[in-house]
């Protein structure tokens, strides 16, 4: 995986970098260096990375909820 490709997961996932290091339990710099190319994505990451993209691409949020908000 690339990290053009990693950081389209992410955006498409709705996941800052924070958000997947705490999903992974792993340190922010490991997900920052994987964002950079520094180092490359794990196979298993790259193929869940995938599936989960899909799944969101596939199946969006419902607009109805959009402007939605409590009545008080």
């Amino acid at each position: 995986m690339t990290p053009d490709r990693f950081n389209e997961c992410l955006r498409v996932i709705r996941w800052t970098p924070i958000n997947i290091a705490s999903a992974l339990q792993c340190e922010l710099s490991w997900i920052e260096a994987l964002e950079g190319g520094n180092e490359e994505v794990p196979p298993g990451l790259a193929a869940w990375l995938e599936i989960l993209a899909q799944v969101h691409e596939t199946a969006p949020p419902p607009p109805t909820y959009r402007g939605k908000r409590a009545i008080l």
